[in-house]
Parts: C-alpha cells; structure tokens; sequence
C-alpha cells in the first residue's frame, strides 16, 4: 500500500502514525474506508467525532429527524443555533468542520427494508446506534447477507451495552444475541425511561474504538463477546454470546462457510 500522505494528513495524524501497531500503513488504510453510521443521536455523535477524527475516508450518516432541544443534553454532534435543522445535515457541518480532508455522506431518510441493502453495500462498515429493535433488525440482516462488520451500541438510563457481528468471520449476529419475539418494539425509549447524557458518550466512544480495531485488523475483536457497563457501579462485565446454528438470519450462512 503505497504511503502517499500528504504533509497536512502526517501532521493531523502524527499521534496514530507514531503507534508502530498503526504507523504509516494503518493511516492509509483507514483513509481508504468507509462507515456508515445509524443515527446521528447520542451513540452516533461521539462514534462519528471520533471516526472523523482518525481519518476514515468516507463517513455515511443516515438520519431522518430533525435537532430538538432535548437532544443536546447527550448529542454532540448538534448545537443549539441548529434546533429544527436535519440531524444529517448539521452531523455533516460539524464533522466537516472537524476534518475537511474526508469524505461526509448523508442520508436523510429513514432506513427500511427497501433502502438497506443498498446503504450498507456501500460502506465496509457499519455502527448502529438506533433506538429501535425493527431498524437493528433490519441493519442486522443486510450486514450479514453481504459480509459486513456491524458494530452495534445501546443504552438506556445509567447502562450500556456493545458488540461486534461479523458471522462472516465466525461467531454470533445479532439475531443471536436478541431473537425475534414478536414484540420488536417492546423496550423503553430514552424518550420514555431517560438517559444519563455521558453514557452515550462512553458508548459512543467504544464503539468507534471497536470499528476503528475491525478496519486495521488491531487487536482483540468483540465478536462473540458482550460488553455490558453500569455506569453508577462503574462496572464492566463481558459475557461470551454463542453463535445459533438454527438462527433464521445467519444459520444458513454457517451452514455453507
């Protein structure tokens, strides 16, 4: 992989390039990637700040609301001279303003079962940060059918949790972990039970840690694993998530890998 960095990319990102697990190489290589991160909200902002940040090439942002004050105690991307605008759109000028050397897209629109598949084709990556069981579903399906990494965050009140997918490489989808029960939309909002705002920075911010590990090959995945944190006890537990031979989303993929 050629190193053709510029004078301002070794200066931006020095500090990575200084990590022989990273140097050079790893810059490049994550300059040539692409996210697509699932909701601009309180798991997206800090998972997109930091993505941004340490130079993936080209960031997606799909989004199909609008800032409301509420958001800000915990949404960072958004501000409060932005209230009323699209989330996508002011995610793009404040990861812009953060880093004009890569690539924001933006999707304002709603995920669906007609629109997926294409969004994450285009990407090598995914974060889900949603707030709904029917959207991860979903996310979850188009990223096994196609072979995609899913990095996928949730948290509600003092807690959160996360984990990496990629059965394509062995080990748990989603699906696994939360099994279809009928009731996809059955777990409290934030809208409905609250959130501390932080805990969506913290899981926001492992989340991009997670996706930027999965892009460089650094490291110790955390596919098959569970990460859980109890942010008033400052407790963190990971618990081993077993694959499901008989999982309707990626048991036949295991059956002919």
């Amino acid at each position: 992989m050629p190193l053709d960095l510029t004078e301002n990319e070794i200066q931006r990102y020095s500090r990575h390039i200084l990590l022989p697990e990273i140097g050079g190489t790893g810059q490049v290589r994550l300059r040539n990637a692409s996210v697509l991160i699932v909701g601009a909200g309180g798991l997206g902002s800090p998972a997109a700040c930091y993505l941004a940040a340490a130079g993936v090439g080209r960031i997606g942002i799909i989004d199909h609301d609008r800032v409301e004050l509420s958001n800000l105690q915990r949404q960072i991307l958004h501000t409060t001279d932005r209230v009323g605008m699209s989330k996508a759109a002011s995610a793009r000028q404040t990861l812009e303003a953060l880093n004009p050397e890569i690539c924001i897209e933006t999707h304002e629109t709603r995920l669906t079962a007609e629109n997926v598949a294409d969004l994450v084709a285009r990407y090598d990556l995914v974060c889900d940060g949603c707030d709904n069981f029917e959207t991860r579903y979903l996310v979850n399906t188009a990223c096994v059918q196609q072979r995609k990494t899913l990095v996928s965050a949730a948290v509600l009140r003092f807690d959160g949790q996360l984990s990496t997918f990629r059965p394509h490489l062995g080990g748990p989808c989603y699906e696994c972990l939360f099994p279809r029960t009928g009731e996809d939309g059955s777990a409290p909002s934030c809208g409905d039970a609250g959130i501390f705002g932080a805990v969506t920075g913290v899981l926001g911010t492992l989340q991009a840690t997670e996706a930027l590990k999965e892009l460089l090959n650094l490291g110790e995945s955390l596919a098959g694993r569970l990460l859980l944190w109890d942010a008033l006890t400052t407790r963190f537990t990971t618990i081993t998530i077993p694959r499901d031979p008989d999982c309707p989303v990626c048991g036949q993929q295991e059956r002919h890998d």
